[in-house]
């Protein structure tokens, strides 16, 4: 549970994650800060994606009459 306390938001992470390629796109930083730099983004990028995909599992969601959650489908 500590755990969760500790976790950025999803904007917290696009912003650390803006400002990383940033750094990276000056060219000005060396080799080894940049291939660190590089991780922590592959890092945040992974959370972002799995922060995105659980929003779209919420939202694909619905409640039924029975209270049971259902996958939310449009009739033709």
């Amino acid at each position: 549970m500590e755990e969760k306390k500790n976790e950025l938001s999803f904007e917290e992470n696009l912003e650390q994650l803006s400002k990383i390629v940033e750094k990276l796109e000056t060219g000005e930083i060396p080799l080894d800060d940049a291939i660190c730099e590089f991780q922590k983004a592959t890092l945040l990028a992974k959370s972002c994606d799995e922060k995105l995909k659980s929003a779209e599992d919420a939202i694909c969601k619905m409640v039924s009459d029975s209270g049971e959650l259902e996958d939310f489908e449009i009739g033709e």
